[in-house]
């Protein structure tokens, strides 16, 4: 049976029990056990991990570990250009489309909120979301590490925070979210496109008070729901104003 040493870095570090965590250490690996299966026997779903280096080389989840090995797991690298380096899949993350689980609903309103395509549906099974993820190229949002684990899935994050706005914010920051971030683009309700409709048009829709407030409506193209700058829209600036600001001041 051979042993390998095992470096994990950064959040990586938060799926493994806290004796293991930021440092190397050593265990025992199956027989012809793979760097994915590795990994995933250590507890680290392989859709959080962008780089594995074998002793100091690039590989791919399939290859196998011999005795005396040294692996080191990265997270992904969203700032960052590691195209020439990358083994584990063809590219980085990049397409930020997203499908989430039955319990990120919450989170799913907020990434449209924020103009991310974002598709849930509380009835969507484990092997629903896998197939969504693999034929439309979306990103799998879960706190289920098994979900992540399923072999054709191939980018996915494990989300820690609890509360929608935590969630939100951690998602933000993790994979960079501000320079893509166009909100208030999208339906809440359906995910489709807004657009502009004219304000003679809107009126006769809404309730007269609101009408004579306000003279900018956004419309969905799918659904026909209308949507204007009320207080529910305010509350979602407030949210938002803080992760996009991040992205300002790195630009100055």
């Amino acid at each position: 049976m051979a042993r390998a040493t095992f470096r994990f870095y950064e959040e990586l570090n938060d799926f493994l029990p806290a004796e293991r965590r930021r440092l190397s250490f050593s265990c025992a690996c199956a027989r012809a056990a793979t760097v994915k299966h590795m990994i995933e026997a250590l507890g680290v779903p392989h859709t959080e991990v962008e780089l594995v280096l074998l002793n100091g080389e690039s590989v791919g989840f399939e290859r196998l570990i011999e005795d005396g090995d040294r692996v080191a797991v990265y997270p992904k690298f969203e700032t960052l250009d590691i195209s020439p380096l990358l083994k584990v899949r063809d590219r980085p993350m990049r397409v930020l489309r997203f499908v989430a689980d039955a319990h990120l609903g919450g989170l799913a309103n907020l990434l449209r909120m924020s103009g991310f395509d974002t598709l849930y549906d509380n009835r969507f099974e484990d092997s629903q979301i896998a197939d969504i993820s693999v034929h439309q190229g979306r990103i799998v949002l879960t706190r289920d590490r098994e979900l992540l684990k399923r072999r054709i899935i191939t980018h996915g994050c494990y989300v820690h925070a609890l509360k929608p706005a935590l969630q939100l914010r951690e998602l933000f920051e993790r994979l960079d979210l501000a320079r893509s971030a166009n909100p208030f683009s999208l339906c809440l309700h359906c995910n489709h496109p807004l657009q502009e409709i004219a304000p003679e048009l809107a009126r006769p829709r809404v309730p007269p008070r609101i009408g004579a407030r306000h003279t900018r409506f956004l419309n969905c193209v799918a659904c026909d729901r209308l949507y204007w700058e009320g207080s529910h829209w305010r509350s979602m600036c407030a949210l938002l104003e803080p992760l996009l600001a991040v992205d300002k001041s790195a630009g100055d």
